[in-house]
């Protein structure tokens, strides 16, 4: 297992299959890609990546994008990397899901988490910029049949959806998939922007209500996020807060690497000064032993963001 400089261990790979997306979110950070390529990586390369991470002792990968089901071959990547992680998972906005929930299960995919920031049509449509609420909920309990755990990921704004908490919380229950409350992030440049002015909404005094309402609070390893156990009119919904803005407890727990759709690791979000390309060297003939030293070079590069 690789260390970086300041004792975190590596343990899984996030990976941008595409920058391409049927959705038009406003606030999307493209996880971090600044601009639109479409050199995708092939599911050959991406194979032969996770291959070498799984003898490294990353054996948990995240398919993300962009949008991972508008890729044709997103049933062969999976079945490609099953063989080396003991964690699969992908982050989609649910589109897709309806049809392919149990293709992608059948094909290795273990876990999902569907975007969902809203069960009001109209906000839905204005967040997303597209009507189809009804389509992703349809293929969330779809999901819900063949992939666990099912996780919904609400990005909580200011003036937009901040009034739904509790009504989200509710459908989790209902719905029997876990919920994921998230703070918009941006980079530090962005804290004085009146972008985020206007839709940061800070979730701590909402923690602190979970706090009194959980009969049961849980801490994951990974970043210290609790997760609460919360009693509703439709069983316990379970809820885990993600506040990563100046949370130094959270980078100080950060186990996870990012790959590009392009083929460059990144070691964080909110950075753009560390890059470091691998998929030239693959298409240069590099060897496997190769490609770990680009590896190590990318993990003694990560530091916590905030710090």
């Amino acid at each position: 297992m690789f260390y970086d400089r300041f004792g975190r261990p590596v343990t899984n790979l996030r990976i941008s299959l595409t920058q391409e997306c049927n959705f038009r979110c406003f606030f999307c950070h493209r996880e971090g890609q600044r601009f639109l390529t479409h050199n995708e990586m092939t599911p050959e390369e991406i194979e032969r990546l996770v291959r070498i991470a799984s003898r490294l002792g990353i054996r948990k990968v995240k398919l993300t994008g962009g949008e991972p089901t508008v890729r044709n071959d997103i049933l062969e990547i999976i079945r490609r990397i099953k063989p080396y992680v003991v964690d699969l998972s992908m982050t989609t906005n649910g589109s897709r899901l309806k049809e392919l929930a149990k293709p992608l299960a059948k094909a290795g995919l273990d876990r999902v988490n569907v975007s969902l920031h809203s069960l009001r049509r109209e906000v839905y449509k204005k967040i997303t910029g597209v009507d189809m609420l009804e389509t992703v909920l349809e293929g969330i309990a779809e999901a819900v049949k063949y992939l666990s755990p099912v996780k919904l990921n609400m990005t909580v704004m200011k003036g937009i959806n901040d009034g739904e908490i509790w009504d989200m919380i509710e459908f989790s229950a209902r719905s029997g998939a876990i919920l994921q409350l998230i703070e918009l992030e941006v980079p530090r440049e962005m804290t004085e922007t009146g972008f985020f002015r206007k839709y940061f909404y800070p979730l701590r005094p909402v923690e602190r209500e979970l706090e009194k309402r959980a009969i049961e609070i849980r801490e994951r390893r990974m970043h210290r996020r609790r997760k609460y156990f919360v009693p509703t009119d439709h069983g316990i919904a379970e809820v885990e807060v993600v506040r990563a803005m100046h949370n130094t407890v959270f980078c100080a727990n950060c186990t996870r690497l990012r790959v590009t759709s392009n083929g460059k690791f990144k070691t964080c979000l909110l950075r753009n000064d560390d890059l470091i390309d691998f998929l030239s060297a693959m298409r240069k003939g590099a060897s496997d032993s190769e490609i770990v030293e680009v590896f190590k070079k990318a993990v003694l590069k990560r530091e916590p963001y905030w710090k």
